[in-house]
């Protein structure tokens, strides 16, 4: 399960992992925006995990570190949003794994200065979504990618050895690129 966390639109994705070939199960969103209370926010975001959690039951959690911006305000809230994302998974005993913005991006489209646009193309191609299966909120794709990242990066699933970046997994897996 990944999750894009947020205090206005939060992003989650999960995908399921069978002969170590992903696929997506599921993404979506919370608008948050509608709730003016902060802590309600943060309960809204605490339950709706939860909820994803005990539907889908995930083996492990990745989640998008915050990024370091201007306004510390906006920095503080989008911290306690992650923290009660994981706070959710360790509830559960789901382990968690955090990834830079710029990790995400690099393992999905091999640039960590990618646009969304072209994170959600690639998530899209890679784990072969119909059109009519990819929401217009870029924060849902994000939320995939991340749990995508962490498939990359952990490769749990056949014991092999971790990638360095997108061109290395394509280099030892010719069998899943297209061209």
């Amino acid at each position: 399960m990944g999750i894009d966390p947020g205090t206005q639109v939060m992003g989650y994705g999960l995908i399921r992992v069978l002969d170590n070939k992903p696929s997506m199960l599921a993404m979506g969103v919370m608008n948050l925006g509608k709730y003016g209370d902060h802590y309600l926010k943060l309960a809204k975001i605490y339950t709706r995990i939860i909820g994803l959690i005990d539907e889908f039951l995930p083996d492990e959690l990745a989640i998008e570190a915050p990024f370091y911006g201007k306004n510390v305000q906006s920095m503080l809230k989008l911290g306690r949003a992650q923290g009660v994302a994981i706070a959710a998974a360790i509830s559960r005993d789901i382990p968690i794994a955090e990834y830079a913005p710029l990790k995400i991006k690099m393992s999905i489209t091999g640039n960590g200065r990618a646009a969304k646009e072209q994170v959600a193309y690639m998530l899209q191609k890679i784990l072969h979504i119909p059109d009519e299966d990819m929401l217009p909120q870029l924060d849902a794709s994000d939320g995939l990618a991340a749990a995508l990242c962490h498939f990359y990066q952990s490769n749990v699933t056949t014991g092999e050895k971790k990638y360095k970046d997108w061109k290395d997994f394509a280099t030892h897996n010719q069998d899943k690129v297209r061209k």
